[in-house]
């Protein structure tokens, strides 16, 4: 193989990497993404249920970094389209487990395995097929969703279904975007490197979260 052929994935690299250490930054300090659109407040409305709903998986790195993940690995995927639509279902279950006072034990902890777990399959190059993916999504789903639900208890049936509307519709656009792009990659990058690189930034997203978890 000629060098001209690493000359994109050299051009790529220092990108990835500055990108990479600037998110590994943010994620050490989660303090600083508080997961609210409206400031921890209870929304009370349809706009501002709508807003926290659009915001709680972007502001969450953990979260964002999932559906990326789950974006990322379904491109190239028979039925690819299936597989975060099963994870947004799960989340939509998994919030509605919080609000009726059911308990999902190490729900942050879960949710930062599943990034690292999808980072790590999004890395190597044979990936389970879209059942299977499905299937690990919607587990993943259950404790994003519940997560999810924390900032949405004691608000009235209007702020709560503009709530889960508004994190169905982020998410699932955001993979679908995800997976056009890693479509992109798939089928018209010969250098599979930037898909394995991909899936070990958003891996090290999940190892940081987990490790301030466990440790901080």
């Amino acid at each position: 193989m000629s060098i001209k052929h690493f000359a994109p994935f050299r051009r790529l690299n220092p990108l990835i990497l500055s990108a990479t250490l600037g998110i590994l930054f943010l994620s050490n300090a989660p303090q600083a993404l508080a997961h609210h659109a409206t400031g921890g407040e209870t929304p009370t409305n349809f706009v501002e249920g709508f807003l926290s709903g659009l915001a709680h998986p972007v502001i969450g790195l953990d979260h964002l970094a999932f559906v990326i993940a789950i974006g990322l690995i379904a491109a190239g995927q028979v039925n690819g389209t299936i597989i975060p639509a099963g994870f947004v279902l799960a989340a939509l279950v998994g919030t509605g487990i919080h609000l009726l006072n059911f308990d999902l034990p190490a729900a942050e902890i879960a949710i930062a395995l599943s990034v690292v777990t999808f980072g790590v399959m999004l890395a190597i190059p044979h990936k389970p097929n879209w059942i299977i993916l499905t299937c690990l999504g919607a587990i993943a789903g259950l404790f994003h969703g519940y997560a999810y639900g924390e900032a949405i208890i004691g608000a009235g049936m209007m702020p709560l279904v503009a709530y889960l509307l508004g994190f169905s519709l982020i998410q699932y656009g955001i993979a679908i975007l995800a997976r056009a792009i890693g479509n992109l990659i798939v089928y018209k990058t010969p250098n599979r490197q930037i898909m394995r690189l991909c899936g070990l930034a958003i891996g090290a997203i999940g190892i940081v979260f987990l490790t301030n978890l466990l440790f901080a």
